[in-house]
């Protein structure tokens, strides 16, 4: 052979061992590059979700805002484990966009039993794709004016600081209600039905009556029930050094607002043991090449374990996703379920969890609770 021919097929070599071994640091998954959208066009958002969704369902509170404290404690062990990139799967409200902002996936997908849940980030969508600022977009979702000692590079401590000392406004409250529902409605094309707009207007009002003081379960502008973390709360957590909430700084909410212009945040109305939401996404990601890197599913396991075949079928559901071996669950875990801990934000992977069900491992929500760090 000659020198030049056996020189060229030494280089392809070394270049298909190099592939190899990317491939092996990177947790197995595939070298072939998805082709999932940049953007999706207002009538494939809307489409998506509704072919992707389901019935709406109950749950026994509003959920208008998150109850998790020290939830963002994972997110430097996720940096080790992940690249920027992928899909994030997610339930319930803002809480997602803070695990969007600190992770960076190329599009995400939020799959709630209750379809106010779907109306509530439809509700953010409109005011983050609006607002050219956290503070402008913080006077929104309040309705309340901005105060004027906000600058861009304010902390989220002094966001939450300066709209606790500002009193609503009844007139703006009127008017970004309105603006909401015309720029969904007008602007984007969605088709609310009266349903969807009533349920507009019952979120927007817990936010307008309670403010920063807003917690997970709305009492008529109480905060704080029993306990629970306030919206200013949530917004100034931190992994113990830094704050990854969307609001924290300029550039993370823009990460989050960049994702919504694009319509790559699809919130769908579903039940995790449900037939069709997360199956829709499964095929969906599968026709694109792409990899689940996050499934951040809160304490809803907790409840399907309740049902002798509900937690069964959310298995059998998530099995049916594409993964690779970094593929995450991020779980919350309540003390008051005897587990001899704290609650706390855990992490364990999709595919160790899927493969102990197959085997007959999981029995119970202690199982999966005992396989997660």
């Amino acid at each position: 052979m000659p020198r030049v021919e056996s020189r060229t097929l030494l280089c392809a070599c070394a270049t298909l061992a190099l592939f190899g071994l990317l491939a092996y640091i990177s947790g197995g998954s595939s070298t072939a590059a998805d082709t999932l959208p940049s953007g999706l066009t207002d009538r494939e958002f809307w489409q998506m979700i509704v072919d992707f969704s389901e019935p709406d369902g109950y749950f026994r509170s509003d959920n208008f805002l998150s109850n998790e404290t020290g939830y963002q404690s994972v997110i430097p062990t996720l940096h080790r484990r992940l690249r920027p990139g992928g899909v994030y799967l997610g339930v319930g409200p803002e809480q997602n966009f803070t695990y969007v902002a600190a992770l960076q996936p190329k599009m995400a997908f939020i799959v709630d039993i209750r379809r106010q849940n779907m109306i509530e980030h439809l509700i953010y969508k409109a005011l983050m794709e609006t607002s050219q600022d956290r503070g402008e977009f913080l006077s929104r979702l309040f309705s309340r004016p901005k105060p004027a000692v906000l600058a861009p590079d304010s902390s989220a401590d002094a966001l939450a600081r300066a709209y606790e000392e500002v009193q609503a406004s009844t007139n703006l409250f009127n008017t970004n209600i309105r603006f909401v529902l015309d720029h969904l409605e007008k602007t984007h094309g969605f088709q609310l039905s009266a349903e969807d707009e009533a349920s507009v207007r019952h979120v927007y009002r817990a936010f307008f009556e309670s403010g920063p003081d807003l917690s997970y379960t709305f009492f008529g502008g109480y905060g704080g029930f029993m306990g629970m973390p306030t919206y200013a709360q949530l917004m100034t957590e931190n992994d113990g050094r830094s704050n990854w909430s969307f609001l924290a700084n300029e550039n993370q909410f823009h990460i989050v607002q960049r994702l919504q212009k694009s319509n790559l945040i699809v919130p769908l109305v579903g039940d995790f043991a449900g037939p069709r939401a997360i199956h829709s996404v499964g095929q969906f990601l599968k026709k694109h090449n792409a990899v689940v890197s996050l499934f951040y599913t809160s304490n809803v396991e907790q409840y399907l374990f309740q049902d002798e075949e509900k937690w069964k079928r959310f298995y059998a559901n998530t099995s049916t996703l594409p993964l690779d071996s970094s593929s995450t669950f991020i779980r919350y875990v309540l003390n008051s379920w005897g587990f001899g801990r704290r609650s706390r934000t855990l992490l364990s992977p999709i595919k160790e969890v899927v493969e102990a069900y197959n085997s007959g491992q999981v029995r119970t929500y202690y199982d999966v609770v005992d396989m997660s760090r």
